[in-house]
């Protein structure tokens, strides 16, 4: 019996912790976002599905989807709610029938199946659309919870995963079986979100999974740029999963080699990037790596906004504090931790962590959540040279997400600050921060403030050890 410990070096060989640059033009920030007025009605503005669909309908020659939850687990349909998975599953079956010559390949996550023990129909749809199904193999990546990762590798890893009707199904209606339990509390996931034409690019932190639709996210699509890079980077996954690669560079994309962390200086001035646009692609620890460069590198001056949904990484947490400690301006924006499809959570790790931030000193706001979650993975910084850059994506700024665990991926944007989506996202954070106009964003921290020893020592186990689900 032996547990999958997969260093930075093994994960590259695999394909992962992979980076890259090209130069962007053509860049632009969606968001999803929800609020709620005086009364407490609650407000949705909705843009990334919409733009997935437009992506959809204007590919000519393939469309490649790496898609964590495609489901319709716990979805309620009420006011405002939409049925993302229906929606998406209809699209990519529509596109097949309109131009069978369209190839489409779709990896997932063997969540949406519960490891086996439930049929999907939106899956089995798109597989008699003509659609190319990818399970990834979690079996490749590496064991983040050993405490489960060793009865796993005894009792369900040799057998896999299949039906069974042992247990309740945790997720929706219907029995799993032990060795789907077991699966399930690995805690491994290919937690990616990326859509990729041969015109266009888009990253996201949102899922077309139903339930999942009222939250808030945010996402890049980029048009005529990237898409090379992006297929190598999901190249990886369809290989380590047993699949043929997709490498479509007949099409005369851009492609640059991968970077290592000593060339990602957050900067602009590359000589091959003239027109001072850089747009990165990140997966997995290279990720981390990104964000930790960002904020040692901002100096005094410099401005630092995060949004995020989960915020438990020990380095992570520490650079944001010597970055107040050398003058940035930093302000958080974190998910509560509230709520998590109608069943209450109880805070850990995100009200931990902001006790440490406000302790140094950083300005911190919940998102004010009304059943949804606030699914954003979103840094900002202002640098004082008068550029910026936008890093967004996938990745939660966890152990799990950013020490090759989860397959993840971001994309990072660096440009004059005159940028139009630079703009547009320090405009968002702003209005989110302020609650301008009777619409109500966020809350003091106060609202959700948490100093209990017992569960700030529940919340370091939970991340060092990998037994938390964050």
């Amino acid at each position: 019996m032996r547990l999958t410990t997969l260093s930075t070096s093994s994960a590259e060989r695999l394909g992962l912790a992979f980076s890259a640059e090209t130069t962007a033009e053509n860049v632009r920030l969606l968001v999803d976002e929800t609020w709620a007025n005086a009364s407490g009605v609650r407000h949705m503005k909705q843009e990334i599905f919409d733009e997935v669909f437009k992506i959809i309908d204007e590919a000519e020659r393939f469309i490649l989807l790496d898609l964590f939850l495609l489901n319709d687990f716990l979805y309620e349909p009420g006011p405002g709610m939409r049925p993302l998975s229906q929606e998406l599953t209809d699209k990519l079956a529509a596109k097949r029938k309109l131009n069978p010559k369209v190839e489409v390949v779709f990896i997932s996550d063997p969540v949406n199946t519960v490891y086996g023990s439930v049929e999907s129909p939106h899956f089995q749809a798109l597989e008699k659309a003509g659609v190319k199904v990818v399970w990834t193999n979690l079996d490749r990546l590496r064991d983040s919870n050993p405490i489960i990762s060793k009865p796993w590798c005894l009792l369900a890893k040799p057998w896999g995963a299949g039906p069974g009707n042992a247990l309740k199904n945790p997720m929706g209606a219907g029995r799993i079986s032990m060795r789907s339990m077991l699966t399930l509390l690995n805690f491994k996931a290919n937690h990616r979100k990326v859509v990729v034409t041969e015109k266009s690019l888009l990253v996201a932190s949102a899922n077309p999974h139903s339930a999942s639709s009222a939250h808030w996210n945010t996402a890049l699509r980029v048009d005529g740029s990237g898409m090379a890079m992006a297929c190598e980077a999901e190249s990886a996954i369809l290989s380590l999963s047993g699949a043929e690669r997709f490498l479509p560079l007949e099409v005369g994309l851009d492609r640059r080699a991968s970077r290592g962390p000593d060339q990602a200086d957050g900067r602009l001035g590359d000589p091959s990037l003239p027109d001072g646009h850089r747009l990165e692609l990140l997966t997995e620890r290279k990720i981390k790596e990104r964000v930790l460069s960002l904020l040692y590198d901002a100096g005094q001056g410099a401005r630092i906004d995060l949004s995020m949904f989960y915020l438990s990484d020990k380095d992570v947490v520490r650079a944001f504090i010597a970055s107040k400690k050398r003058g940035c301006e930093v302000r958080v924006i974190l998910d509560p931790a509230k709520d998590a499809f109608g069943r209450i959570k109880n805070g850990i790790p995100n009200r931990q962590s902001a006790a440490r931030l406000v302790k140094a000193g950083i300005p911190l706001r919940w998102a004010d959540t009304h059943g949804e979650q606030c699914h954003v993975k979103m840094l900002f910084v202002e640098h004082a040279d008068v550029t910026a850059t936008l890093l967004l994506g996938s990745c939660n700024y966890t152990r799990r997400n950013m020490d090759n665990f989860n397959c993840e991926c971001d994309l990072a944007l660096t440009a004059p600050f005159d940028h139009e989506s630079l703009q547009r996202a320090r405009d968002v954070f702003d209005r989110w921060w302020s609650n301008p106009d009777g619409r109500f964003y966020t809350t003091e921290y106060a609202t959700y403030e948490d100093c209990s020893p017992r569960r700030r020592l529940r919340a370091w186990l939970m991340e060092t050890t990998g037994m938390g689900t964050f």
